[in-house]
């Protein structure tokens, strides 16, 4: 997605340790406008696929998630990361390790959002070594429903978790997969 890259080498900052901030259109501020063109291209890519539910993480997962929604026309369930009083105790869970923050999650989703005969899309802004999503995976497997893809909106693909999934037969659809970046020399692209 053109545009997407476009905006990653304009504002996209790179860090130490390969983090890529990305704050200030994706992930703390959002572009809206860029938003709607994420879900669209989704709803492109994954336009052949019968999807009943999208299935993401919180927190920086769930407003790319609602946007896609809207043009699948469909419910968005997002994984919790702690649990809250109002959530009852018959839950999938799934433990997940965060690269962004370097910490260990125990993420939840309600048995009565995730049931057998949905066809869950994963959505989620960044992948990097993979674990998010397998974790998502994983409480899919959980409920009986069916994974029929999973969009990212930016892949680390000099990281591995990209092609340990697509190994595992995940379709992954990533709208910018980065081959390089740093902050002297920028950003590289796969096509």
């Amino acid at each position: 997605m053109q545009l997407l890259k476009d905006r990653i080498c304009k504002d996209g900052k790179v860090k130490a340790g390969n983090v890529l901030k990305v704050d200030s259109f994706l992930n703390h501020q959002i572009d809206i406008n860029l938003y709607q063109e994420i879900g669209k291209e989704f709803k492109s890519r994954f336009s052949d696929c019968d999807i009943t539910k999208i299935l993401t993480i919180e927190a920086s997962g769930i407003g790319i998630a609602c946007i896609t929604a809207q043009y699948f026309n469909v419910p968005v369930v997002f994984a919790k990361k702690s649990r809250t009083l109002n959530i009852s105790n018959d839950v999938y869970s799934s433990r997940v390790h965060s690269f962004t923050h370097n910490n260990e999650n125990d993420i939840i989703v309600s048995k009565e959002f995730l049931l057998p005969e949905d066809k869950i899309l994963i959505i989620d802004d960044f992948l990097a070594n993979g674990c998010s999503v397998e974790g998502l995976a994983h409480i899919v497997s959980l409920a009986g429903a069916s994974l029929v893809g999973v969009g990212i909106v930016i892949e680390k693909g000099f990281q591995d978790g990209g092609d340990n999934l697509r190994k595992k037969g995940m379709r992954i659809e990533s709208l910018a997969r980065i081959k390089s970046m740093s902050e002297d020399k920028g950003f590289t692209f796969y096509p």
